[in-house]
């Protein structure tokens, strides 16, 4: 592990500084998630469109 001997260095300014900028920068907000509603009622449709043609086509063949 490294020392600083240095005299001029303030471990509670720079405490003090991170502080600051921790208080000056929040984090962004997390983007709002897309609804799954509208995805899962679209693959449903996509189901029951193919389930129906495959029944048309096994009922006329």
């Amino acid at each position: 592990m490294t020392q600083n001997n240095d005299p001029n260095l303030d471990p509670a300014g720079t405490t003090q500084h991170f502080r600051r900028f921790v208080d000056d920068n929040p984090e962004p907000e997390e983007a709002p998630r897309r609804p799954i509603l509208p995805l899962v009622l679209a693959g449903v449709g996509v189901a029951l469109t193919v389930g129906i043609i495959v029944a048309l086509f096994v009922a006329f063949l």
